[in-house]
């Protein structure tokens, strides 16, 4: 028998260990689950943490009105199987009766900062676990495992704690609440190589596909009622894949022909751009991006 853990059992017993000192340090701990690869993978390992008891967290997700059919299918049939509990929380339910208005790029990412928070308090979840992951982005580079937000939600880098020796400081005020991410220390190649381990079912999109797009700020856009395409922008049918999926309106797909988990594996490992920065309009809007959303209570 072999005695030593091999990488992804390392990070795999990292992130389990993560899920239990949650579950021991917080009263109503809640997992954000999109469908999304990295959620995915997180809501396997907590499984995984707890079984063979029911999952003791309930999942969050924050639908914009603009997520891709194929995964809300999913979501919606995974929480089935798991048999966990979902809240759901809709960006179009704040347009509609006027506390946000749409935005003129016609992207609802940054719009979900507010039923976010608002699903936080209103769910009184005081710990929130995140599939964020450091090597995606400059701002998540600077994250800790635990992450404290205060009484608005907001993120200051300067009250990050140390995290020595996988000490994880839990300790909040009434209304703060801390993000979780157990994923921190993976990457994009080590999800996709535990997808592939574990055999872990994916939304469709994730692999190649024929699909109607068109080219916008150097992306393939999903064609939709969200906005897209302008009278300028033609549609086109090409053989694409989903490195990260979220609103349709800045998450462009990449010319692909990896139809299986294999085939993904290749394609990553050989990328020297991370699925964000490919892919990911919403953090084109400047520099400094998605730190500026973060302070505010996003992910």
């Amino acid at each position: 028998m072999n005695q030593f853990l091999d990488h992804l059992d390392h990070l795999e017993s990292e992130a389990i260990h993560i899920f239990r000192e949650v579950e021991g340090e917080f009263e109503r701990p809640v997992i954000l689950f999109s469908g999304g690869k990295d959620s995915v993978v997180m809501l396997h390992l907590a499984l995984k943490a707890f079984a063979p008891a029911a999952l003791p967290f309930a999942l969050l997700h924050v639908d914009t009105g603009h997520n891709f059919p194929e995964v809300l299918s999913y979501r919606d049939e995974t929480v089935a199987r798991v048999g966990a509990r979902l809240h759901v929380a809709h960006v179009q339910d704040y347009i509609d009766d006027g506390r946000l208005r749409e935005r003129a790029d016609g992207t609802r990412n940054p719009l979900q900062t507010i039923p976010l928070l608002d699903a936080i308090e209103q769910g009184r979840f005081d710990a929130v676990f995140g599939g964020g992951r450091r090597d995606e982005e400059k701002a998540r580079a600077k994250e800790r495992v635990f992450s404290l937000r205060d009484s608005f939600g907001a993120w200051d880098p300067r009250r990050q704690r140390p995290e020595l020796w996988d000490l994880y400081n839990g300790r909040h005020a009434v209304g703060e609440h801390v993000r979780v991410f157990p994923l921190s220390n993976w990457t994009e190649l080590d999800v996709w190589r535990y997808i592939e381990r574990e055999n872990i079912a994916l939304p469709s999109l994730y692999y190649a596909h024929e699909r109607e797009v068109f080219q916008r700020d150097g992306m393939w856009l999903t064609a939709g009622d969200w906005g897209g395409p302008k009278p300028t922008e033609q549609v086109e049918s090409r053989l694409v894949r989903y490195r990260t999926v979220g609103d349709m309106s800045c998450t462009g797909a990449v010319d692909s022909d990896a139809a299986d988990v294999s085939g993904v594996i290749l394609e990553v490992a050989a990328s020297r751009i991370t699925e964000r920065g490919a892919t990911r309009a919403d953090d084109r809007l400047s520099e400094a991006a998605m730190e500026d959303r973060k302070k505010q209570g996003y992910f």
